[in-house]
């Protein structure tokens, strides 16, 4: 609900730092909640898109790179333009599994240790978008490995299943 209430200006309509309104190609670009915007050695922002359909990068489909190219070059150009920060001082990922599930993007400064952006939950948006010219349903049948914790939920369904 967080989500839609940023999505439908009902929450955080100021913390906005940039907009494409496109139903189908556009997103919001928030400050998130981590960082608290005093200083850009921790600087983390999140493009939420439109779309409500596209869950996780597992719907990702050659049909949706206007929409990834879209957060990619606008999200740079915004961060750029409010906080001087260039798009080569940026890491911009999908996390996998996300920790919820609205297709979501990570800005984050290059030299923050972010939670989760290391190689085993984050996939590059740019490595996405190239990954999806070369198949378009590259997402739906690759193996897509991501660490869980021993008392998640899903890795008791695992558990149970015998896959772990």
């Amino acid at each position: 609900q967080w989500v839609y209430n940023i999505l439908e200006k009902k929450a955080e309509a100021d913390r906005i730092v940039h907009e494409n309104p496109d139903p189908s190609n556009g997103f919001v670009l928030v400050p998130d909640l981590k960082w608290n915007q005093n200083q850009l050695d921790d600087l983390y922002l999140i493009a939420l898109v439109h779309r409500r359909e596209i869950k996780s990068l597992r719907d990702l489909t050659a049909e949706h790179l206007p929409l990834l190219r879209n957060v990619l070059q606008e999200g740079k150009e915004a961060i750029v333009k409010r906080f001087g920060v260039p798009g080569s001082q940026l890491r911009i990922y999908l996390h996998y599994q996300p920790s919820y599930y609205h297709l979501h993007v990570h800005f984050t400064a290059l030299g923050y240790d972010a939670p989760g952006s290391s190689v085993e939950r984050a996939h590059l948006l740019a490595d996405v978008i190239d990954n999806l010219v070369m198949d378009s349903t590259y997402y739906q049948k690759r193996a897509l490995t991501f660490p869980l914790r021993a008392d998640e939920a899903l890795f008791k369904k695992f558990q149970e299943a015998g896959k772990a």
